[in-house]
C-alpha cells in the first residue's frame, strides 16, 4: 500500500490507518505514534477532510444490535438512476450507495431501525418510486469482514506496536449488551455528524455532565453497539475501481468461501446474505485490469463458487455520509 497522489504522502496514509484503529485518538497521541507533532497531524487531518473526502463518524452496528441490514439492487430507467440514488442518499438509514451497470442500476445498503421502517421502504416508497423497474433485496445474515474492521488494516501500514499504542482497550465492566436507548439519541446525533466531537461539545448537546458523557460513550463503544468509522476517497490511494460482487456458493461451501474472501486484500466488505445470491462483497482495486485479475485469479480459484456477477460502480454517491453534488 502506498499513496499515489501529488497532494498526499505516506504520512497521510499513516494518519488514515491510525484513524481506522482509533477514530477518536487525540492528535497528540497520533503524532506520538507517527513521530510528528500534533500540529502536523492536525494540519494533515484538515487537508484530508478538505481534499481527500475524509470523514470520521459514529456508526450503529446493526449486526450487534440485532437489527436488519439489507443490500438493495434497483434496476432503473437509465436517466433516472442519479436522481434516485441522490434521493436515497439523503435518508439516514442508507449507506454505501452507488450507480452501476451503465447507469441502469442503483446499489445501496440500508439499516432500517424497526420492522415498520423496513416495510415502509421495501413495500411502500421504493415500489411507488417512478422509473424503478425491479428490486432485488438481500438480507445480511452474517458479516465476514467490514463494519468495525478497517480496510487499511489489511495492508500493515502501521506496525503492531503502533496499533497497540493507539488502541484503547475496552473496560470489561462496560462490556454489557449492545443497546441504544432513547436517552442516547442526542449523543449519537452529534457523533454521527462528527465522530471526533469533543466531550464539551457532547456535554452541551446532551445536557449531561462531561463525566456522564464519557462513561456512556465508552459503554456504547465497549458493547459494540456503536463504532467509529472512517471514510475517504480511495482515489487518493490510487484505487480507482470498486465493484459489488454477487456470489453464489453451494450451502456447504458458504462459510469457507466467506472466510477466504475476508482474507483477500481486495475485499473491503463481505457478508453472507439471504436473497438471489448468498454472498455479497465489495472489491476495491486500482484498475479494471486489476479487477479482472482478481476475479479470474484469487476469487475464481475458490472451490465452491458456483456463480459470480460483478457490478463495477460508475459513481459513488454515498459511503457513510452524503456530500450533496454540486449542480
Amino acid at each position: 500500500m502506498r499513496m499515489e497522489s501529488d497532494s498526499f504522502d505516506e504520512l497521510d496514509l499513516g494518519l488514515l490507518d491510525a484513524l481506522e484503529v482509533n477514530g477518536r485518538a487525540s492528535f497528540s497521541r497520533i503524532g506520538a505514534v507517527l513521530g510528528v507533532s500534533d500540529q502536523t497531524v492536525a494540519r494533515r487531518y484538515r487537508r484530508l477532510c478538505a481534499e481527500g473526502g475524509l470523514r470520521v463518524v459514529a456508526v450503529r452496528d446493526a449486526q450487534r444490535l440485532g437489527q436488519d441490514h439489507w443490500t438493495l439492487r434497483l434496476r432503473c430507467v437509465p436517466d433516472s438512476s442519479p436522481a434516485i440514488a441522490d434521493a436515497l442518499a439523503k435518508r439516514p438509514d442508507t449507506n454505501w450507495i452507488g450507480v452501476a451497470s451503465g447507469g441502469t442500476e442503483v446499489i445501496l445498503g440500508t439499516r432500517p431501525r424497526s420492522p415498520g421502517a423496513r416495510d415502509d421502504l421495501l413495500f411502500g416508497k421504493l415500489p411507488r418510486t417512478p422509473r424503478v423497474l425491479e428490486i432485488h433485496a438481500h438480507q445480511m445474515l452474517h458479516r465476514f469482514y467490514g463494519g468495525p474492521s478497517g480496510w487499511l488494516r489489511k495492508f500493515g501500514v502501521l506496525s503492531d506496536e503502533q496499533v497497540a499504542a493507539l488502541r484503547t482497550e475496552p473496560d470489561p465492566a462496560r462490556q454489557g449488551p449492545a443497546r441504544i436507548g432513547p436517552e442516547d439519541e442526542s449523543l449519537l446525533a452529534v457523533l454521527e455528524r462528527d465522530g471526533r466531537a469533543t466531550y464539551p461539545e457532547l456535554q452541551r448537546a446532551t445536557g449531561r455532565s462531561e463525566s456522564a458523557v464519557k462513561r456512556r460513550l465508552a459503554a456504547l463503544l465497549a458493547s459494540g453497539a456503536v463504532y467509529i468509522d472512517v471514510e475517504y476517497d480511495p482515489e487518493i490511494l490510487g484505487y480507482h475501481t470498486d465493484a459489488a460482487l454477487w456470489i453464489t456458493t453451494s450451502p456447504a461451501a458458504l462459510h469457507r468461501v466467506g472466510e477466504a474472501l475476508a482474507a483477500h486484500d481486495q475485499i473491503a466488505h463481505v457478508a453472507a446474505t439471504a436473497g438471489p445470491s448468498n454472498i455479497i462483497a465489495t472489491a476495491v482495486v486500482r484498475s479494471t485490469a486489476d479487477l479482472y485479475a482478481y476475479l479470474s485469479g484469487p476469487l475464481g480459484h475458490l472451490e465452491g463458487v458456483q456463480h459470480l456477477e460483478a457490478s463495477p460502480l460508475l459513481r459513488r454517491v454515498k459511503r457513510l455520509t452524503y456530500q450533496r453534488p454540486v449542480r
